[in-house]
């Protein structure tokens, strides 16, 4: 499956490497077929970049599932994060250019918001991405009346966030909503108190792998 924000670049590749074979062959021009060799090449990294696997969620309505596929660069404790109300973990993943970088809903709930934040282009494993960049960030309260957050952060070479939640849609989870393009962070606030089952250097996949658990209301 490929990811439809692809699809453009990928056919205009197709097209362009079949009219570069057809004017070698016309021309009998060695350049215009080398030309044409790098244009595939291209194409098919573009088709390889832009997949979409379908993959199997956990169904337990307080599992929190990776937003993205990647390494996990960061777990940190946050004193207080204003959305979630109170102390918090974040949890950072960065995305190479060979990670599927379709983006997925950590938990099923509500989204409160969406905001977007135009900014700079540090390397995404640099942790001043995580304040500076461009970026987009995704608030969502559970059906326990928890808070999550997600936030999508553009790197040195993506170029576009793209995100389909708005405010007040209801989401699932594992459910895909939007895409970074050519390297970037993501990134999952979660309370302080949610159980954590990943570690630093852990490669995860998203929708698939298992981030941790919220805690339940009355849980000690």
């Amino acid at each position: 499956m490929i990811a439809r924000e692809g699809l453009l670049l990928i056919f205009s590749g197709l097209f362009l490497t079949t009219v570069g074979v057809l004017a070698a062959v016309r021309w009998d021009s060695f350049a215009i077929f080398l030309i044409s060799i790098l244009l595939s090449l291209l194409t098919i990294f573009t088709i390889y970049f832009f997949r979409d696997p379908d993959r199997a969620t956990p169904s337990d309505r307080q599992v929190l599932i990776s937003p993205a596929d990647g390494k996990i660069i960061g777990i940190e404790a946050i004193e207080n994060h204003e959305y979630i109300g109170g102390p918090a973990i974040k949890i950072s993943i960065f995305l190479s250019v060979l990670d599927v970088h379709i983006n997925r809903v950590p938990i099923a709930g509500t989204v409160d918001y969406v905001k977007y934040n135009p900014g700079q282009f540090f390397p995404a494993f640099m942790e001043k991405a995580s304040e500076k960049n461009e970026q987009t960030e995704i608030g969502i309260t559970t059906c326990s009346n928890s808070r999550v957050v997600v936030k999508q952060i553009a790197g040195i070479i993506a170029r576009r966030i793209i995100c389909r939640l708005t405010e007040g849609d209801s989401v699932q989870t594992g459910e895909r909503f939007g895409m970074i393009r050519f390297g970037s962070r993501t990134e999952l606030f979660v309370p302080a108190d949610s159980r954590i089952e990943v570690s630093l250097g852990d490669k995860v996949r998203g929708a698939a792998t298992i981030m941790g658990y919220l805690t339940e209301p009355g849980d000690s």
